[in-house]
């Protein structure tokens, strides 16, 4: 698919020229995470709830449409409420979680040759960082896994559950907020791109100017997921990486469109 599900992508002149970073989601958008992050995550996800005395149950696809953008400790936290449990200490599954999802996620991803080649066409012109809900060791197994440490190094990765003095979840806008200030950079010089809504609206409320990735957003979930991110304020949609870098580089590069 191209952008021409929702016409044609664009970004303003003024915006690109500003730019010092790219600040980049890392679960579905720098690689094809989520789903198998979901097996695991269901799996632990059902443990916990059955401690709860919850009889129900998530198959990982109904978890991933439930929690798509929201971290375990924000998602354990909602179940317990709901299950009438809310003074459950979730943080033993929290670990559990990551514990899981981490070993999954480090055997199961694979480099996407595309994606690297997209952004290690941007990296001289923009500095490129993480931006994610995810915690710091999910985030080193998977950038070990797809290749793209050496892009993105441990030190250009911001994480919600470790790198703020309080954990949150986007769409909390903190985590946007705390990497653009580690970096040195206002909001409008990072250009941040999100496959999630939740993702977009952290990135938004931060006042980052803000693209959606449609790339490993499954098909049939597409036109909805790009009217979803459109009405979360992004500036475009793109469907893939090279798409975006098509449309940065001749700005970047001193030319235009």
């Amino acid at each position: 698919m191209s952008a021409a599900l929702t016409g044609a992508a664009v970004l303003p002149r003024e915006v690109v020229a500003g730019l010092t970073a790219l600040l980049c989601d890392a679960d579905g958008n720098l690689f094809p995470s989520e789903e198998p992050a979901f097996v695991a995550s269901a799996e632990v996800t059902n443990r916990f709830l059955a401690e709860l005395g919850d009889e129900r149950h998530f198959t990982p696809e109904e978890l991933r449409l439930a929690t798509t953008g929201m971290n375990f400790r924000t998602t354990s936290r909602r179940l317990a409420a709901e299950a009438g449990r809310p003074e459950v200490d979730v943080e033993p599954w929290v670990a559990e979680e990551r514990r899981a999802v981490t070993a999954h996620l480090g055997t199961h991803l694979r480099p996407h040759p595309p994606t690297s080649t997209a952004l290690a066409a941007l990296a001289p012109h923009l500095r490129l960082a993480a931006v994610s809900s995810s915690a710091l060791a999910r985030l080193a197994a998977c950038f070990t896994a797809t290749g793209l440490d050496e892009l993105v190094p441990p030190s250009d990765r911001f994480s919600a559950e470790d790198s703020l003095p309080v954990p949150t979840s986007k769409p909390d806008p903190a985590v946007y907020l705390h990497a653009c200030a580690s970096l040195g950079i206002a909001p409008a010089e990072g250009l941040a791109v999100e496959d999630s809504v939740p993702g977009a609206l952290s990135a938004v409320g931060a006042g980052c100017p803000t693209v959606g990735n449609l790339l490993f957003v499954q098909e049939a979930e597409r036109a909805d997921r790009a009217a979803a991110l459109r009405e979360a304020g992004v500036l475009t949609v793109v469907s893939s990486w090279q798409e975006l870098t098509d449309l940065l580089l001749p700005v970047l590069t001193g030319g235009g469109r």
